[in-house]
């Protein structure tokens, strides 16, 4: 009777956690700093279900959205966010060329538009992947916003932006595992020094400063 009952608890309890996400993980997470500037380079590693690769084969524009958040520590009250950086890359399958379009936005794609990305083609989908996969050198702050004598955090999250989908669309993937691609990573703060810094047009700008309280 006991393990009946337990049983019947944790089938009750996962039937009303929420949607279950995607296995993904952020394998690589690195900051660098310049005399002007602080740099996010990361790497997330994940799969793409077969229901969504049918979606973007059915022209359907899938949008990642990847995002920073610098806190600095308080001791008498919670951590001030210091910045917010947000970048979107929205993927798209051309079937007049058998080829893949990902565009890239500094900030939400409700903001900025598709005008002001930087876009590349792509051969496979495996390639574009790939580029969605891995940021290198983004910018996420000023050097100025960092103080020496406090510490810093740094929260960055990567996912699938379901709400870019048609609306009909939404509907029918809501709660849908295949779906559910996101992930997260909390870490301190050490930036590197960095000597080099590779010239990025359209994408230098995308930091939000936010003062919170």
């Amino acid at each position: 009777m006991l393990r009946r009952a337990l049983a019947f608890c944790v089938c009750a309890l996962m039937a009303c956690a929420g949607p279950v996400t995607l296995a993904a993980e952020v394998v690589q997470l690195k900051m660098e700093r310049s005399d002007e500037s602080v740099y996010l380079s990361a790497a997330v590693r994940f799969d793409l279900p077969t229901v969504v690769e049918d979606a973007l084969l059915k022209g359907i524009p899938l949008f990642f959205v990847a995002e920073a958040d610098i806190y600095r520590d308080r001791w008498y009250w919670t951590d001030k966010r210091i910045t917010t950086a947000t970048r979107t890359m929205r993927l798209a399958f051309q079937p007049l060329t058998r080829r893949w379009r990902l565009n890239i936005l500094p900030g939400a794609i409700s903001v900025t538009g598709l005008r002001a990305s930087l876009s590349q083609n792509y051969d496979s989908l495996s390639e574009a992947m790939t580029a969605i996969q891995r940021i290198s050198r983004w910018r996420i702050a000023d050097a100025a916003e960092i103080e020496a004598a406090s510490r810093h955090n740094v929260e960055f999250r990567f996912r699938l932006d379901l709400s870019q989908l048609p609306r009909p669309f939404q509907i029918g993937v809501a709660g849908q595992r295949d779906w559910a691609i996101a992930v997260e990573e909390s870490r301190q703060l050490l930036a590197e020094p960095i000597r080099d810094i590779p010239l990025a047009p359209d994408l230098t700008r995308e930091v939000t400063k936010e003062a919170v309280k």
